[in-house]
């Protein structure tokens, strides 16, 4: 009599996600030889689909956690369009073989280089954009000739439903799947054998990918995040700083990864520039008034957990001596937190140690550019550093001397959305860039090819037996070569 085999829970979900990863495989190898064209129809497939359907991922995201309706717009749906036809625009020049020339040790040969697909790829996408950081990287993927497994986030599950809902109306599902779920999901996706890992999230999550794809030798984007510096000297236009400084950190209720994390301001033009990013924020924001519950202007945190997060580092702040201007009402029940900003705040508060990652913003003073160098680099390196400055050499200064996956001067978060530049962190901040052709050659294995002429060539100069006559040889090659 046969023994009978217990299918535990967690069998059961890995047996259906081995053969969604198994059936990709097999796709994955006959996505190889099709031809760009085939690439750009299922590329244009999904601009339709988006087009067509503006209106589906505007309710879905302001259903997840009350997002304004044409911020979805521009921070969901526009990076996406940008992606998508910034992409469809250079794809074949970026696939085309580069032809490379040959030094003069290697005249006679010919060399190229080849941007193959990796193959199969996982996606995991995070809850704060949740559409953009979602179908971004699946551009780029498919741009490249992969398959998709996509998990988004459980945290925004209207989001994460119309996505699978788009991926069945727009793919194949050996060519893209969507998989709903928990972190149980994403540890069950981790263990499979993935060709390349595109992950977006925290930088202690991101440890957690990175390892579980080093069991596979796989590799990965990391999209991480930090606390991104924000410096302010004298020489700023301050009206024009606050303004661009109060939207970087406060659209989407500051939960954006390259959101401007604390103010580093001169300590000289502190209080004119703290007036003026109040107005700034309240014009933005409040319609010229405190941001309460009424504006549709303000996103919400996503749920009760993040926002008792925030709360408990506002707290400790404040009972270590902060002093909080809140620019409107928090509720507690709605996830609501209007903008705070955060004065005189002493060291060994847990807000300047952490990512904060929500709507409250220190202010922090500095008197020389020797002190911003001590509070920059005393930490991990940021995914993004922004200067306010209109003197060259102070900024030349800070660039020299600091390191972040991205700066902006004069300017918050337009980094992300420009198609030309590369995007993404370093170290703590995160690993290899994306975006138009960084984000093409990230999910591409770049093959060198070299041909060789037949018969006699320059290489058998240096083949065994080693002669004297060898030896002169390497001796000129190593002094003139």
């Amino acid at each position: 009599m046969s023994k009978m085999i217990e299918i535990t829970a967690e069998m059961a979900t890995i047996l259906p996600l081995t053969q969604v990863f198994e059936k990709q495989k097999a796709r994955s190898l006959s996505l190889r030889k099709e031809s760009l064209k085939e690439r750009i129809a299922r590329l244009r497939k999904l601009e339709t689909w988006v087009q067509t359907n503006r209106e589906r991922i505007k309710k879905a995201v302001h259903a997840d956690f009350h997002k304004p309706l044409l911020e979805v717009d521009t921070s969901e749906i526009y990076p996406v369009f940008t992606e998508l036809r910034h992409t469809l625009k250079h794809l074949d020049e970026w696939a085309r073989p580069k032809k490379i020339d040959a030094t003069l040790p290697y005249i006679g040969t010919r060399s190229e280089i080849r941007y193959e697909p990796k193959g199969v790829c996982l996606i995991v996408a995070p809850w704060n954009f949740p559409f953009n950081l979602c179908v971004g990287p699946l551009v780029s993927c498919l741009a490249a000739g992969n398959t998709a497994i996509v998990k988004p986030s459980e945290l925004t599950p209207n989001t994460s439903r119309l996505l699978k809902e788009m991926a069945l109306e727009v793919f194949d599902a050996d060519v893209v799947t969507v998989i709903e779920g928990g972190v149980d999901i994403s540890q069950s996706l981790l263990a499979l054998p993935f060709d390349h890992i595109f992950f977006t999230g925290s930088p202690a999550v991101g440890k957690v990918v990175m390892k579980a794809a080093s069991e596979h030798l796989a590799s990965v984007t990391l999209e991480l995040g930090g606390k991104s510096p924000t410096i302010v000297d004298a020489s700023a236009n301050l009206k024009d700083a606050a303004k661009r400084i109060a939207f970087g950190k406060f659209f989407n209720n500051g939960q954006t990864c390259i959101a401007p994390d604390y103010v580093l301001i001169e300590e000289s033009v502190k209080q004119k520039f703290v007036e003026h990013l109040k107005n700034e924020i309240q014009l933005l924001f409040g319609e010229g008034k405190s941001v309460d519950e009424s504006s549709v202007h303000y996103a919400r945190i996503i749920n009760s957990k993040h926002f008792l997060r925030i709360n408990d580092l506002l707290k400790d702040a404040v009972e270590r001596g902060a002093k909080p201007e809140p620019l409107g009402s928090i509720n507690a029940r709605t996830n609501f937190m209007a903008p705070v900003i955060l004065l005189d705040v002493p060291t060994g508060a847990k807000i300047l140690d952490e990512e904060i990652f929500g709507p409250v913003l220190p202010v922090l003073t500095f008197k020389n550019k020797e002190e911003v160098l001590q509070q920059v680099n005393s930490r991990p390196k940021p995914l993004a550093l922004y200067i306010f400055s209109n003197h060259r050499s102070f900024r030349e200064y800070i660039l020299q001397n600091t390191s972040a996956g991205g700066v902006c001067i004069n300017e918050c978060v337009l980094q992300f959305t420009h198609p030309n530049l590369p995007f993404g962190g370093v170290n703590n901040s995160g690993i290899c860039k994306s975006h138009g052709y960084y984000g093409f050659q990230a999910f591409s294995n770049e093959k060198p090819i070299l041909r060789q002429k037949s018969g006699w060539a320059g290489p058998y100069l240096l083949h065994p037996p080693y002669t004297e006559k060898m030896k002169k040889i390497v001796d000129l090659l190593l002094k003139w070569f």
